[in-house]
């Protein structure tokens, strides 16, 4: 299963992708905003918008590219390590 996870802490970005691995899935994470991020998400299973640590354009992207490509969105306002482990135990992997 692949997974982007948009927002967070920038020091979190390594303990989030070992998080991840532990539930056998690929990610990538963009903690800070970069131009074309629509182009960077791709096609993943699954995107997780951590929404308190996140710019309004990095919000508004990861939202748009989730209805143009029917790709199931979660948003948490947290963007710990455990808010990412309950989603992905969540989640019928």
């Amino acid at each position: 299963m692949s997974i982007v996870i948009i927002g967070g802490n920038e020091r979190m970005e390594r303990r989030y992708k070992n998080i991840c691995k532990e539930f056998d899935c690929d990610a990538k994470v963009f903690t800070k905003f970069e131009g074309r991020l629509q182009d960077y998400i791709g096609n993943p299973d699954l995107i997780v918008l951590f929404t308190t640590p996140v710019s309004h354009t990095m919000a508004r992207a990861a939202r748009q590219r989730a209805s143009q490509g029917n790709i199931s969105l979660v948003q948490s306002h947290s963007g710990s390590g455990t808010a990412l482990r309950n989603i992905l135990s969540g989640r019928a992997l």
